[in-house]
């Protein structure tokens, strides 16, 4: 018990010093000139511009805009993501009829689709959470099929002999055994997520971190800019972290291997 908490012990602070020991490489580098400050800034000019958006509210403000827009965008996405994913996965015709549409149009690149998802939801937060809702709907669909087909046919077998309904099937063997492979579509999707709310914020928004990034560049102000991503970045950090706490409660078992 006393090495496993030493050795978890050690992580935090692996986890801790790893990021650290970048930024002060980073600020180094900056202060000896190997760096060109014009365009990469520096740790201490980032901070310096953080603050006064951080006491004025403006980066409060625009990363509330962007996490709104996030979170609905993934559970558009997700909802029927893990729906259709465990029909797919129950269903060979389902899957046969499906799949193909899937494999055809996931390697469409999401962005490209912006004018006609523009053109077909206008400017305002409908088009920002569909474009969002359409990356991580596929993320989660395919890992989802991917988690019911790799579940042992006996426990399927087993549910059909005793009678279970489509609704028992889908509650009690599918879903729970397609569990681990759900939460890894769900963090690749959050992932995604991350990435595309700053495509819709740079092509029609008045607010969010994806404008800030447009509106930084617009003036050259690269201390701005490094303030969006880093927040992004620390978005990102977050939402993995309550996933992998949601996923610690649900499946306890996969933290002891």
């Amino acid at each position: 018990m006393l090495r496993q908490a030493n050795r978890t012990l050690y992580i935090r602070i692996i986890s801790v010093l790893s990021p650290l020991t970048l930024l002060l490489a980073w600020e180094f580098l900056a202060r000896i000139h190997m760096i060109d400050v014009r365009l990469f800034s520096s740790p201490s000019l980032i901070t310096s511009s953080f603050i006064p958006l951080l006491v004025s509210g403006e980066l409060l403000y625009n990363t509330a805009v962007s996490v709104q827009r996030v979170l609905w965008g993934f559970l558009a996405g997700s909802i029927p993501g893990i729906f259709l994913g465990i029909s797919m996965g129950l269903s060979p015709f389902a899957r046969s009829a499906i799949e193909p549409m899937i494999a055809a149009t996931y390697p469409i690149p999401k962005l490209a689709l912006m004018p006609l998802i523009l053109l077909i939801f206008g400017l305002g937060e409908t088009s920002k959470i569909f474009t969002i809702g359409i990356g991580v709907f596929y993320l989660v669909v395919i890992n989802t099929m991917a988690g019911v087909l790799t579940i042992d046919k006996i426990y399927l077998d087993v549910a059909k002999n005793f009678g279970a309904s489509r609704k028992n099937f889908y509650l009690t063997v599918a879903f729970p055994g397609a569990l681990p492979m759900i939460f890894a579509g769900l963090k690749l999707g959050m992932g995604m997520a991350l990435i595309l709310i700053v495509a819709a914020e740079m092509s029609a928004a008045k607010a969010g971190v994806g404008w800030m990034i447009w509106r930084a560049y617009d003036m050259f102000d690269i201390e701005q800019m490094f303030v969006a991503l880093i927040t992004l970045s620390c978005l990102g950090y977050l939402f993995s972290l309550i996933l992998d706490r949601i996923e610690s409660w649900v499946l306890p078992w996969k933290q002891e291997l």
